[in-house]
């Protein structure tokens, strides 16, 4: 379980077909010592498990096997080396809950379909996959890429968020741009009430 609060940014360094798993190399600013195997970690929203640690070369990293179906619901498969990604470790008992409830089990992809920027700031207009948008509210919270955000408005499938200074600079949101596809989970609230109205 997660927040959606980034703490780390991440570098794809190798990607490795296996069979029908995806062998991802991503350098972290993590001490490897404290990653557990098994552990699992947020990585632009989906939530994998690291399965090898180390260093190489004074460079901390870890590894993660994404299987097909990650590969075919989110951007995983779209990683190759140079990538950035969001990094979240998951939640101890006795965290600060700053951002909302994230599980890492991402729905769908949304896409960018315009950023203004001003003010140092950023706005976005982001379409999500039509069986998803009744699951988005304003001013309720919604996951990208790992990254707890507030909706500000939603007009049929295009939702509007606004990222301030701090986000953009501590996150890869600084070099998200128009066309560009985002890991998307919805609220889990949403999701539990929607599922209570259909049970009626």
């Amino acid at each position: 379980m997660f927040t959606g609060l980034v703490s780390d940014v991440g570098t794809i360094l190798s990607v490795e077909q296996k069979g029908d798993l995806r062998r991802i190399r991503i350098a972290c600013s993590y001490d490897p010592k404290t990653i557990a195997l098994g552990a699992s970690i947020a990585c632009s929203g989906p939530c994998l498990t690291a399965v090898e640690m180390g260093t190489d070369k004074g460079q901390a990293f870890f590894e993660v096997d994404a299987a097909a179906e990650t590969l075919a619901r989110t951007s995983v498969g779209q990683w190759k080396p140079g990538t950035r990604i969001n990094l979240e470790r998951s939640l101890k008992i006795g965290d600060e809950l700053g951002g909302h409830i994230v599980t890492g089990h991402v729905d769908g992809m949304g896409k960018i379909i315009n950023r203004r920027d001003f003010d140092g700031m950023a706005h976005f207009d982001i379409e999500a996959p039509a069986e998803l948008a009744r699951f988005i509210a304003e001013k309720g919270s919604i996951s990208l890429d790992g990254t707890s955000l507030t909706v500000n408005g939603i007009t049929g499938r295009v939702f509007t968020i606004l990222l301030i200074p701090h986000t953009l600079a501590v996150t890869t949101w600084g070099e998200r741009k128009t066309g560009d596809d985002l890991n998307l989970e919805v609220d889990l609230m949403a999701r539990y009430a929607a599922r209570l109205v259909e049970a009626k």
